[in-house]
């Protein structure tokens, strides 16, 4: 089921509310328990084969997380049981998500079967829903549980914890923490008109992006993908910018409905996607991008490993932490064989081909690098600053009897001089932040294609295309009509102008509304119902309030995305 289809949202949501919140108001464990079975009908209605699927998951996770807590705190027997649960865990992804491709891989090297067997062999294979995402979400609490940090142990509140289906397909990525306690609340359940009204308008808002940005501009990344190779520099440019920009849309729209959604049971979502295209530098950027990804990749990738390495370098007495960074063979060993480590599985978390490893790797050089940029600014900025201090000790005071006429002069000439100069460093800091931003979107345009593309060498093809290498296209524009011209007038000579625009004109106003609009948590302000808020706010007469008007507002925007939906059109996060 989708959150963007009729059956959702004229039968399953209402449903589910209202079961929900009649229970809620007496009987919390019944209305926690009936959530639990709508998230499984939820699932279940795409293909109901993977229900059992889930269902052993939990039941299995849940049963290893407590033989996990029994055991003795650094116990070998705790270590046992958590290699195994991770071990079945990961066997799993691997049986739905990576076997089917590496065996033909390995098959069509051997040349054993025949290429038609092959490829029926692999359109048997369906992927369920969510998988990577209720797995990895059971893996972090299996992590938690071996730390001590998991206090509550309600079987209801995993299985709520694990189901909850707005986050259930595609995210956000939860942890334990921040979601069991708020089950476990009995106000919770109860019926507030404020959630119901925040949630459905940040819903609303996702719904939008979804078939009006995202869905309108898909056909062109569809296209252009399709046959790479044949794409000349526009084409490919707008094939590579087209794609991004539905996924960014697709993805925040799907960001939006989940929180709305969780807001609408009463329950608060972490913020997952927060404007990555205004990122100013690619560590900025996955700060705001699919973030509770970044936070679990963070969390159970990267500072594990990282501590290793560092503790291992101390007991050999060499520097640690950023002391280790001022060194090349110090840096590579604390920043960019953990940053590699962990994107290369990031990138394989998204799937099974080449493309995505390499999606992984580029991301991690990008991060590298940007690591090894704030090194060296940082111990260039340290070094200037010892220079002043040590150059400000040597000075001698200026003799205090300065005429009163001649000083006054100084300091005003000074400033004027100290305006001048800080208007120029306004100028300087926005320009340059401006071109961060362009850098940091071309470097993630790149990754994209290697994210979108069928394989290696149309990934290949396409960046071929985009740097001009086969070649470049004519435009036959039409004449502007003369005062003589009687078959077309100045009105069909822009219609043709424009009709050959369409898709550079799409790309120009949804890139306006990526760098120059709020995003809807900045909309929303102080009603935002993530758990973390965003750090600016839309202006004034942008933010949201609960007044007749937005609600005219929003409800326009409903009826009109409502009369969009043409069909059901997958989340593209929900391949994953």
């Amino acid at each position: 089921m989708l959150f963007n289809s009729f059956i959702f949202l004229t039968l399953f949501l209402p449903l589910a509310l209202t079961g929900y919140y009649l229970l809620g108001q007496r009987l919390p464990r019944a209305a926690a328990a009936w959530l639990c079975a709508a998230s499984i009908v939820f699932y279940g209605w795409w293909n109901p084969t993977f229900v059992g699927l889930l269902a052993a998951s939990i039941v299995f996770n849940y049963a290893m997380s407590c033989l996990i807590v029994r055991s003795p705190a650094q116990s070998t027997r705790r270590r046992i049981w958590l290699g195994l649960a991770i071990t079945a865990d990961l066997a799993l992804l691997v049986r739905y998500k990576y076997l089917a491709t590496l065996l033909a891989a390995l098959v069509h090297a051997s040349g054993v079967v025949p290429a038609e067997w092959l490829a029926r062999g692999m359109q048997e294979v369906v992927l369920p829903l969510g998988v990577s995402f209720f797995t990895f979400t059971q893996i972090g609490y299996l992590l938690d549980c071996n730390a001590g940090i998991v206090k509550e142990r309600d079987p209801l509140g995993y299985v709520q914890f694990v189901t909850f289906f707005p986050h259930l397909i595609a995210g956000p990525i939860l942890h334990h923490k921040e979601m069991m306690t708020q089950f476990a609340q009995a106000a919770t359940y109860r019926l507030r008109a404020e959630n119901l009204s925040i949630g459905a308008t940040l819903f609303t808002i996702g719904l939008a992006k979804k078939v009006l940005l995202a869905d309108t501009i898909a056909p062109y990344a569809d296209a252009g993908f399709a046959a790479p190779h044949e794409l000349q520099w526009f084409a490919a440019w707008g094939t590579g910018l087209a794609y991004a920009l539905q996924l960014y849309f697709d993805f925040s729209g799907y960001s939006d409905m989940a929180v709305g959604l969780a807001k609408m049971f009463g329950v608060r979502f972490p913020l997952n996607f927060n404007s990555p295209f205004k990122a100013a530098s690619i560590i900025d950027f996955w700060q705001r991008w699919h973030m509770t990804l970044t936070r679990y990749l963070t969390a159970y990738l990267y500072y594990p490993l990282a501590m290793r390495i560092n503790r291992s370098r101390a007991l050999r007495g060499l520097p640690i932490g950023r002391l280790a960074q001022q060194s090349a063979s110090g840096f590579v060993s604390t920043v960019a064989v953990p940053t590699f480590y962990t994107m290369a599985l990031a990138g394989v978390w998204h799937g099974a081909g080449l493309q995505y490893f390499i999606y992984g790797l580029l991301h991690a050089a990008y991060l590298t690098v940007n690591h090894g940029w704030r090194a060296w600014r940082g111990a260039r900025a340290a070094a200037l600053a010892a220079a002043v201090k040590a150059a400000s000790v040597q000075d001698t005071p200026a003799s205090s009897h300065a005429a009163g006429a001649q000083s006054q002069a100084r300091v005003s000439a000074a400033h004027a001089a100290q305006s001048t100069s800080v208007t120029a460093s306004v100028w300087r800091t926005r320009v340059t932040r401006g071109a961060n931003v362009l850098l940091t979107f071309l470097a993630a345009l790149i990754a994209f294609v290697f994210f979108r593309a069928h394989g290696v060498a149309d990934a290949l093809a396409l960046l071929k295309g985009m740097a001009g290498l086969h070649g470049i296209e004519s435009f036959d524009w039409p004449a502007w009509p003369t005062r003589g011209a009687v078959h077309m007038n100045a009105l069909d000579w822009l219609r043709i102008v424009l009709g050959r625009s369409t898709l550079a004109l799409q790309i120009a106003a949804l890139l306006l509304i990526v760098w120059c609009m709020p995003n809807s948590h900045q909309l929303m302000g102080r009603f935002s119902p993530a758990l973390e808020r965003s750090a600016e706010r839309a202006g004034a007469w942008l933010n949201w309030r609960p007044s007749p008007g937005w609600t005219v507002a929003m409800l326009a925007v409903l009826f009109f995305s409502l009369a969009q939906l043409h069909g059901e059109v997958r989340f593209l996060y929900f391949q994953f």
